[in-house]
């Protein structure tokens, strides 16, 4: 009886305060919808959460020294950064995070890190995980850069070149594994991404010699 009571007040108050001015009931409506739109961002799921950082790179920032490539030129430590991800689409099953530099004067640009079949527990690499040997991600397959060997290949744009853009990219897959080992060319690697990516998130950063 109560509950009807209180529901019959409620119900009574909406009626009423159709007679009052139009802005109250869009104050009612806002208020509603704000309350809402948490909850639903919260169980979305969707492609448009999924965002990657880094605590070694700024989003927009430069390459440190640490990140460029040591030889071809370049007098770097060749260490591959910090990478972290959050709001991947429910049914990730999968992982693969990719650095090309679309500036390279190759017509194709310039695959510097290519890892797949990273496991859908796992939401960041550490510092240094690009050195195969360092069995950071032993679950993952470095497979074949340009550079011609597995593993992370940092910077290292033509001299007097400008600057190029680094794109990091983490892919959000709908399968375990893909079916490639460390041999598999970048372009190859990168179709069966395609192929399979349920999302992708970037970070993007500059360097020029």
């Amino acid at each position: 009886m109560k509950k009807e009571i209180k529901r019959l007040g409620i119900f009574s108050w909406v009626i009423g305060s159709v007679r009052r001015p139009a802005t109250l009931l869009a104050t009612l409506a806002v208020s509603l919808f704000l309350a809402i739109a948490p909850t639903v961002a919260a169980q979305d799921g969707s492609a448009k959460s999924f965002r990657l950082a880094s605590t070694t790179l700024k989003s927009g920032g430069r390459m440190t020294k640490a990140q460029v490539y040591y030889g071809f030129g370049c007098s770097g430590e060749n260490i591959s950064p910090e990478l972290h991800w959050q709001g991947a689409p429910q049914g990730t099953r999968s992982f693969a995070v990719v650095m090309h530099d679309p500036d390279a004067p190759t017509g194709s640009g310039w695959w510097h890190w290519v890892v797949f079949n990273i496991p859908a527990t796992v939401t960041a690499l550490p510092e240094g995980a690009g050195d195969p040997k360092s069995g950071l991600i032993p679950e993952a397959i470095q497979s074949r850069t340009d550079f011609g060997s597995p593993g992370y290949g940092g910077a290292c744009p033509p001299e007097g070149h400008g600057d190029h853009r680094y794109q990091f990219r983490v892919y959000a897959l709908k399968v375990e594994q893909l079916q490639l080992d460390e041999n598999a060319p970048a372009a190859m690697v990168a179709y069966q991404i395609n192929a399979n990516k349920l999302a992708e998130a970037q970070l993007e950063v500059k360097f020029g010699r």
